[in-house]
């Protein structure tokens, strides 16, 4: 049996910018996915602690350090500068590999830095 996991978790970023004319998608900085292993176009699920919002989107890599953490398109709708959100990425995982498994959490500071 495969069981669907945490896999990685950005607590508590903030927002820098919403853009609802860009397509769609979530761009975050690359210093960020690197340290939670997301991958470009990998789907994320991300809650508001503003509001309550919770959405689906997918991820697109921002300029490395720059702290971006950009709604673009509908989920512009869903935050605006400011919030503070949850970024969640799972996955699955085997019940022999529940054993040793554990989340990687990434709580940036203020500007999205680690």
């Amino acid at each position: 049996m495969l069981r669907c996991m945490l896999r990685a978790k950005i607590h508590g970023a903030t927002v820098t910018g919403a853009d609802i004319s860009y397509e769609g998608s979530m761009t975050v900085d690359e210093a960020l996915l690197d340290a939670t292993g997301i991958l470009p176009f990998e789907q994320v699920r991300v809650s508001n602690l503003n509001n309550g919002e919770r959405f689906e989107t997918y991820i697109i890599p921002g300029e490395r350090n720059s702290g971006v953490i950009c709604l673009n398109g509908p989920a512009a709708r869903k935050c605006i500068v400011g919030d503070t959100i949850m970024i969640f990425s799972y996955g699955y995982v085997s019940e022999d590999e529940i054993k040793d498994f554990s989340p990687v959490i990434v709580r940036p500071d203020e500007k999205n830095r680690i």
